[in-house]
């Protein structure tokens, strides 16, 4: 295994994304420029300057022209992917915190989070072939789930949308009127916030949510049953699932502050594999120093990306360690 660190933003990291290529990996960071580097060798091809406030997503379209952007300046933007111009700015009243492009990059779902008497939301926008004729109207918008939503997906062939966040719950919307299809059922779900959420590679048969509960979940896009739980020692921030091999990778563990007052294991900060079927740990990646915050998978299968976070945040950057 051949690590390469790619050192370039300044605050700690929030997400990753890689082209369907694979050839080139975007990073978000708290340090408002979404960044792209070459994934092959690390190296920094440039960055998207423009918001004012801490990135929380991204997405790349599939033939990798166009780049969205979930901001906390209260801002989704679009950018041109090789030039870096801003191609169109989708203004809201609260922080946006996800966003995810359809199959087909025809439509985008777009979340924003609860702020002063403004509920969280689901937000689905049209997108244009010319950017000159882009519209802000949202197609659809869904409102009513408690607490802050940290993530929200299509499901299979654009027809629903998933989402999950802080109320612990796993929901599935009907895309095109808006209405709660299902929800996870209490007694196999979540126990705390579920802080990521990552579909297969297959246009989502199925997808895993990872949560503060110290747990992950394999769930069923269609009919939302539970299949498999992986548990581990530390509150988990990411999840994501190998699209070559029956591999679950979990990142996680607790910020420096609550390092050196709970359990030592605490501070273990490792990108834990498990196998897919049998949920059993098969191993891990060591050498973070901080809690690994997002992870992604090569489409090829053949290696990942991880955040690590440094205890020191004040004095040292952060990097992406790619494995």
């Amino acid at each position: 295994m051949r690590p390469i660190l790619m050192k370039g933003h300044e605050r700690p990291l929030t997400f990753l994304r890689y082209n369907r290529e694979g050839d080139l990996l975007f990073s978000c960071a708290k340090d408002h420029n979404p960044t792209v580097w070459f994934a092959d060798n690390g190296e920094r091809l440039g960055t998207y300057r423009g918001h004012n406030g801490a990135v929380w997503c991204c997405d790349v379209s599939r033939d990798s022209m166009r780049l969205i952007t979930a901001s906390a300046d209260q801002s989704v933007k679009l950018w041109n992917v090789q030039t870096g111009a801003q191609l169109h700015t989708f203004s809201f009243n609260s922080p946006a915190r996800s966003v995810d492009f359809s199959v087909g990059d025809k439509l985008a779902v777009i979340t924003t989070d609860p702020f002063m008497e403004v509920t969280s939301a689901i937000n689905v926008k049209r997108i244009a072939d010319d950017p000159s004729q882009q519209s802000g109207e949202s197609v659809l918008t869904i409102t009513g789930p408690a607490g802050r939503i940290n993530r929200a997906v299509w499901g299979p062939l654009n027809r629903t949308i998933i989402s999950a966040g802080e109320d612990c719950v796993v929901r599935i919307w009907d895309s095109e009127t808006g209405k709660l299809l299902k929800e996870s059922d209490p007694e196999v779900g979540h126990k705390k916030p579920i802080s990521s959420l990552s579909k297969s590679s297959d246009d989502c048969s199925h997808f895993l949510t990872g949560s503060l509960d110290k747990s992950a979940k394999l769930w069923d896009a269609r009919t939302l049953t539970l299949i498999k739980t992986y548990r581990t020692e530390r509150p988990v921030n990411a999840v994501e699932m190998s699209p070559l091999l029956d591999h679950v990778v979990l990142g996680g563990g607790q910020d420096a502050s609550s390092v050196t007052t709970t359990d030592h294991r605490a501070g273990k900060f490792e990108a834990k594999f498990y196998d897919k079927i049998l949920q059993e740990e098969i191993g891990g990646v060591k050498g973070h120093f901080g809690p690994i915050n997002a992870l992604a998978f090569n489409p090829d299968g053949k290696s990942a990306g991880t955040v690590r976070l440094p205890i020191f945040i004040g004095s040292s950057p952060l990097g992406l360690a790619v494995n």
